[in-house]
């Protein structure tokens, strides 16, 4: 774990500071009555600090500032292993290409989602069988790795997908993220008995409001289909639920996360629509606007949890929380430069082709290679992988003046390709990631941060700096 509070610290809202780089403590305004954070931007290592001790913590004499300058290497090294030593251990798989909505937001190009072809069980397979002699040569013994079937519907190949689970087995750790309208009584008893992981995808507590962005191709809202996928699932553990955030639904969030938790979602994602796709980039909110409502669903569902008992996850919150408590245990990796995609996990598409993450799915300049022509370590070193692999805040205006670039990590270089032309940009919602950053440390501030965590997120992590 990183960071401790010391202190009390009266301040007012302000700009993230940042003077340099190294081993320097910069001082941000996080917005809470006692508190005021110092953040070293190289190593994330934060410290919340009392007014009354603000100017002594900077003083090289301090307590704060000789033990962090003793650990300061060995943050340094850590910060270095997570950002540049992993391989990947996931594979995100577009089992098919089609679609049987038609959600204007959507990164995948509609003429794939419409016309795009399957990929055949046996292929699906090889495939796989591929990508496991990989995960065997790079992964540590006894790491289970994972396979997630993502879209466009991978329940539109539905055979395929569960011949390919039944065959592998305990093999890989499997997910589905379906939009939840094919996943019938059959499909989710299978998939339950089997633990796997499911996640839906909803806009809306109305129904009205849901088909504004997800939608059949002969523009039906899908609101009841995907109630009804929530029904079989209630009371399953391993499931989830996505809500886009775009224009059309961001006054709504409250409602929303209201409406998620009286259907006892255990996990909920918030997410950001990208802009990799002109549909994406039209439904795009306001982020200085879209940022107030956000904060605004995450208090509401710590009131939910006073209130009820039950706690609902917001994983995608969940994470910049993690990226602060303890970087290491962070599960999403979008939220660090480099990302995820090429480093920790890769996407397959139905015709074979490896891309770093699916929301290059329809970029083809991403493609890296088939993976029943090339060897995976080949397709991993190609120019096209380095350019997401080697992406890096410090090198990205405004980023590399920015005191929480390690809990942001300037997502997405999807995005950043997409609106800009380059990687070194950052992406659309650069005001939400420092508001999350802002909110999360004010609940840590308050002692509350395990309440917008998983239970028994800490058993593997190590206090290494205390100061009180």
């Amino acid at each position: 774990m990183r960071g401790n509070v010391t202190g009390k610290q009266a301040s007012s809202r302000g700009l993230w500071v940042n003077s340099g780089n190294g081993i320097s403590l910069l001082p941000i305004d996080i917005g809470h009555d006692d508190y005021m954070a110092v953040v070293s931007p190289d190593t994330a290592f934060w410290a919340l600090v009392g007014k009354h001790e603000l100017a002594e913590v900077f003083s090289s004499s301090h307590p704060l500032c000789q033990e962090y300058r003793q650990k300061a290497a060995e943050f340094g090294s850590e910060m270095t292993a997570l950002r540049c030593s992993l391989k990947p251990s996931a594979v995100y798989v577009n089992p098919t290409e089609r679609c049987n909505l038609d959600c204007s937001y959507c990164y995948i190009p509609g003429e794939m989602r419409r016309d795009g072809v399957d990929m055949p069980a046996g292929e699906l397979i090889d495939a796989l069988e591929r990508m496991l002699d990989y995960f065997r040569r790079h992964v540590p013994e006894g790491f289970r790795p994972e396979v997630i079937f993502h879209g466009s519907e991978p329940l539109m190949n539905r055979k395929a997908v569960f011949a390919a689970i039944e065959h592998f087995g305990d093999a890989f750790r499997f997910g589905v993220q379906t939009n939840g309208t094919l996943l019938d009584r059959e499909a989710a008893e299978f998939l339950m008995s089997r633990g796997v992981g499911i996640g839906l995808s909803l806009d809306g507590h109305q129904a009205a409001l849901a088909a504004r962005t997800r939608k059949s191709w002969s523009g039906e809202g899908v609101y009841d289909s995907v109630l009804q996928a929530m029904g079989l699932l209630r009371g399953y553990e391993s499931y989830s639920v996505i809500c886009t955030v775009t224009k059309q639904n961001m006054q709504s969030l409250v409602e929303i996360v209201e409406f998620f938790h009286a259907a006892e979602v255990p996990v909920c994602m918030l997410n950001p629509v990208r802009c990799t796709q002109p549909g994406g980039e039209a439904e795009k909110p306001d982020d200085e606007v879209m940022s107030g409502y956000y904060l605004q669903a995450l208090e509401r569902t710590h009131e939910l949890y006073h209130e009820t008992g039950r706690k609902m996850v917001v994983a995608n919150f969940a994470n910049i929380m993690l990226s602060i408590l303890a970087p290491t245990a962070r599960k999403l990796m979008c939220d660090i430069s480099p990302c995820g995609g090429g480093r920790c996990f890769v996407a397959l598409s139905a015709k074979g082709d490896i891309f770093p993450c699916s929301e290059f799915v329809g970029l083809e300049e991403f493609n890296g290679g088939n993976v029943f022509c090339n060897d995976i370590d080949d397709i991993l070193s190609k120019p096209s992988f380095k350019l997401v692999t080697e992406r890096r805040a410090e090198e990205i205006d405004p980023c590399r003046s920015c005191a929480i670039r390690h809990f942001c990590g300037s997502p997405c270089p999807a995005e950043a390709w997409s609106l800009h032309g380059t990687m070194r940009s950052p992406g659309a919602f650069c005001e939400l990631y420092e508001e999350q950053v802002r909110y999360a440390m004010r609940k840590i501030a308050d002692g509350v941060a395990d309440d917008f965590l998983e239970e028994g997120w800490d058993k593997a992590t190590e206090t290494v700096l205390e100061v009180l």
